[in-house]
């Protein structure tokens, strides 16, 4: 390359960086409330939950002089909710709580809607808090629903700690109160958490009709509870899976979760069925990709000299009834993000740029309205 291009390349790439592409996203229209998912709030094996891997909220914006630890790609005004939930709970009682703390924000900020991104359980989680606040305020709420790796048809790793028996399962959930109490308080319940991940009814006997079936049926897709839905699908294999992740698929339990079924077809607690074939990059290591579809499929662009965004996946439409999905819609790896479940989080060992990826949802929130 002569330098006459040299210097014409040099020249493109300081006007890319100080001409605004790579500043960030926009302030959304709306507050955005992140909904944690099981046994977070604040801390998630010792990492601050939907944090980069030092610690900072992807939430907060850099709005004061000279501040560091904040998420440089969202707008200095942008408004946003870290809430807490029951870490051990069902997404009936969970929901309910995080409606609750949604309210109670709108209350103190004079906000009249806000938008939602709930990771794993916390996706479940805001599709009852849309439609609780939908009847308590007689009308949408929510404007933007968006999940992250969230288990809408059910995860197999659920039932397979209830199948584990009594003698296991009691010590598990000693351990999830425990743990849950010691970092928010009381009402933690481990089998309860489980049975909801289920996606059948787990027990018959025990008085309540539980699982992911049924819960998709009381709070599926609806537009008088959130004006957008949409979805993003994670799934990641081999070593480059976080280290008790990794343990846990190749030492216990490995998902196959790209096989297609309406029902639970092969009663591993997920609808859908496997292929035959574990550790194809099917699953994040918690729930495979036949559970994750809800709404429209998400696809996130990284971009190593511009902003990263995120478009719609129409080839495989969208998910109206999270208990009939499609083929496609269960076995496509299009538009899979290639991380596991913590990574998206902000739990390391990673090089995901969790403030990015993030800060391009919300810029994709403002290009739907909210």
């Amino acid at each position: 390359m002569n330098s006459k291009k040299k210097n014409l390349v040099c020249l493109l790439a300081l006007l890319l960086f100080t001409t605004g592409v790579h500043a960030g996203a926009r302030k959304t229209v709306y507050p955005v409330v992140f909904a944690h998912g099981l046994s977070g709030f604040d801390n998630l094996l010792g990492y601050y939950y939907f944090g980069n891997d030092y610690g900072t909220f992807v939430g907060d914006p850099c709005d004061e002089f000279l501040e560091t630890a904040c998420n440089g790609s969202i707008s200095s005004s942008q408004k946003a909710l870290a809430a807490s939930v029951t870490p051990f709970q069902s997404s009936e009682v969970r929901g309910t709580q995080l409606a609750d703390r949604i309210q109670n924000y709108m209350t103190s900020t004079g906000a009249t809607k806000v938008n939602i991104i709930g990771h794993s359980q916390g996706g479940i989680d805001a599709r009852k808090a849309a439609a609780v606040l939908r009847a308590r305020y007689g009308r949408q709420v929510v404007h933007a629903l968006i999940s992250v790796s969230s288990p809408h048809r059910g995860s197999p790793t659920a039932k397979y700690i209830l199948d584990l028996g009594p003698g296991v399962t009691s010590v598990v959930n000693a351990l999830a109160k425990l743990f849950g109490n010691a970092i928010y308080g009381s009402g933690n319940d481990g089998i309860a958490a489980a049975k909801q991940l289920v996606y059948n009814d787990y027990s018959s006997t025990d008085g309540i009709t539980t699982g992911m079936k049924a819960f998709n049926t009381n709070y599926n897709v609806n537009s008088s509870n959130a004006a957008y839905w949409g979805s993003i699908i994670t799934a990641q294999d081999s070593i480059n899976t976080n280290p008790a992740l990794y343990l846990l698929k190749e030492g216990f339990y490995n998902i196959d979760g790209d096989g297609y079924c309406v029902d639970d077809c092969d009663n591993d607690g997920a609808a859908g069925k496997g292929d035959g074939t574990r550790g194809n990059n099917d699953d994040d290591g918690l729930v495979g990709i036949n559970s994750q579809q809800m709404g429209d499929r998400l696809q996130y662009n990284e971009c190593a000299l511009c902003f990263d965004w995120i478009t719609v996946n129409t080839s495989l439409g969208y998910v109206s009834n999270l208990n009939a999905p499609t083929s496609a819609q269960m076995t496509s790896k299009s538009s899979v993000v290639s991380q596991d479940h913590l990574d998206v989080v902000g739990v390391p060992p990673d090089t995901f740029d969790e403030e990015e990826f993030y800060a391009s949802i919300l810029d994709f929130i403002v290009s739907k309205g909210g």
